[in-house]
């Protein structure tokens, strides 16, 4: 049985009934997701429940067990310049600049004299992100020379510079201070209407996932499934989908009543092993929420 009317057609990103084994062990279980372009959808859950996981599948660096997954109603392959990805760990080069860095991706998808004649056009390029960035009396330092924060911006332009359909960030403030932390927050939302972006962010800060997102995806193994088996070994599960406000706000936002009750709501819904809402009953209310349920799933309907 399948309920809700998301498609493939309709979506830059597309998972069904998407399955992820390491051997024995079930990861990732029956994935039921659609994403439209420019959504900046969040992603929440304990710690282990596979979040990086399903992100290595959206990114190419790993294979689905099962299941469809879909870029632009293609089947995602190997790692390529559709897919941009930020991660908790900076993937800069220590040995450039930071516009060697930002340029970088540019100049590899070049051939050597293509490279060679179109440096100039690079450089402009990648300056012109880096002066979006505040960055731009910075570029000839090298990475050990710039604070974290800095750091992850140049880590960004890295990215957007290779116009990516889709950008992927795998905890990428996890590193900085609390106030560092919070000005990127603001910053990558700012970046996010200007470059009208669908991103794509895990984190497992929910106050961060709230603030940030205008789609907030909880994602957690403590559900009920009806199996036989007691639901030993199961994997995790899209438990809750909630809308958001689809335009920036300012970090006031964080203090009002109905900030602190959602995240409440998550937290029992998704991290709480003892509250495991039946399959049926997961809170879904996204327009682009879908769920496939097989009949035994489908008996738990009252």
């Amino acid at each position: 049985m399948r309920r809700g009317t998301a498609s493939p057609e309709a979506s830059i990103l597309y998972a069904e009934d998407l399955r992820k084994e390491y051997g024995n062990r079930v990861i990732l279980e029956d994935i039921d997701l659609a994403v439209s372009e420019h959504e900046f959808c969040t992603l929440v859950g304990p710690s282990g429940c596979g979040k990086s996981t399903l992100l290595r599948l959206i990114l190419g660096q790993e294979r689905p067990t099962r299941g469809t997954l879909l870029l632009d109603g293609r089947p995602i392959g190997y790692p390529d310049t559709q897919r941009g990805i930020v991660y908790q760990k900076y993937s800069l080069f220590p040995h450039l600049t930071v516009l060697e860095n930002v340029v970088l991706g540019k100049k590899l998808s070049a051939s050597f004299f293509e490279g060679r004649r179109r440096k100039a056009e690079f450089d402009q390029e990648a300056m012109s992100f880096l002066d979006r960035m505040k960055l731009s009396d910075h570029i000839e330092k090298y990475p050990h020379e710039l604070s974290g924060g800095m750091r992850q911006r140049v880590a960004i332009a890295q990215s957007l510079i290779m116009k990516p359909r889709i950008l992927l960030m795998d905890e990428p403030f996890g590193a900085l201070d609390p106030g560092t932390r919070e000005d990127m927050q603001v910053f990558v939302l700012e970046l996010w209407e200007d470059f009208n972006m669908t991103i794509f962010f895990v984190t497992h800060d929910l106050e961060e996932a709230v603030y940030l997102g205008t789609r907030v995806l909880v994602l957690s193994q403590y559900y009920a499934a009806g199996r036989a088996d007691k639901d030993d070994n199961q994997g995790a599960r899209i438990v809750a989908d909630y809308p958001l406000a689809r335009r920036a706000a300012s970090t006031a936002v964080k203090e009002i009543t109905q900030f602190g009750e959602l995240i409440q709501r998550i937290r029992r819904e998704g991290f709480d092993p003892a509250y495991r809402q039946r399959v049926t009953e997961f809170d879904l209310r996204h327009k682009d929420s879908f769920q496939t349920l097989t009949p035994e799933e489908n008996n738990m309907i009252d």
